[in-house]
């Protein structure tokens, strides 16, 4: 799964990744929890913009709002299929960026936090989905869901899944609202290659969300066993 993650990529260098018109106006966090506000790029018209969406995936046709809390993540084996997420999967994919995320391995007693990125410490991106959801009132809350697949080798011995990682050169494929094929679409959800990141133990207070500082993605030196 993924249930945790940071994005403190300088907003200059997410222009450049990922193609827009602006520079975008983010602050830098170090533990981004699920039903907060993360940032997605998604195509508009025939351009990228970046925009906040609630992480906790809530369908168009949900009765009220609770269900969003309980979708932050799909898993790729199912998301073609599953109603939840088969109309997004179809027509309303996005980008979710990230400097950074973070597993738990059960270690004695404790849960040890990980702390896995890319080996170059560059931006990369999640293959998300987004919905639209308009309840009583007009209230309208745009959500997204974070695509989870098998763990590669790296991240095996933490836990057995990951967040499906996409190639840059699939950004524009994923993000084509024309594309709708599984032929296109399934084989981006793959693990991504475990000798293109690294991985480091990380402070357990990056386990209570309050908590978003550079601390929480700082390397630490775990007690010899």
């Amino acid at each position: 799964m993924c249930g945790r993650f940071s994005l403190n990529t300088p907003p200059q260098r997410i222009k450049e990744r990922f193609g827009l018109g602006q520079t975008p106006e983010l602050i830098a966090r170090y533990n981004i929890a699920p039903s907060q506000m993360v940032p997605a790029v998604r195509t508009s018209g025939s351009s990228r913009e970046l925009v906040m969406l609630h992480w906790g995936l809530l369908p168009s046709w949900a009765k009220d709002e609770k269900s969003a809390y309980s979708m932050i993540n799909a898993r790729a084996e199912t998301v073609a299929t599953k109603p939840a997420f088969r109309s997004a999967f179809r027509l309303r994919r996005c980008l979710i960026p990230a400097s950074g995320f973070y597993e738990w391995k059960q270690e004695g007693r404790i849960k040890q936090p990980y702390h896995f990125r890319m080996r170059d410490g560059d931006v990369f991106a999640f293959a998300g989905l987004w919905e639209h959801w308009e309840g009583a009132g007009g209230k309208v809350i745009e959500s997204c869901s974070i695509i989870v697949t098998d763990a590669n080798e790296l991240l095996r011995p933490v836990h057995d899944r990951m967040p499906v990682i996409l190639d840059p050169d699939d950004y524009t494929t994923w993000l084509d609202p024309h594309r709708n094929d599984d032929d296109s679409l399934i084989p981006l959800l793959k693990s991504y290659p475990a000798e293109l990141m690294e991985t480091y133990p990380v402070s357990r207070r990056v386990s209570k969300p309050a908590y978003d500082d550079p601390e929480c993605a700082a390397p630490v030196q775990l007690p010899e066993t």
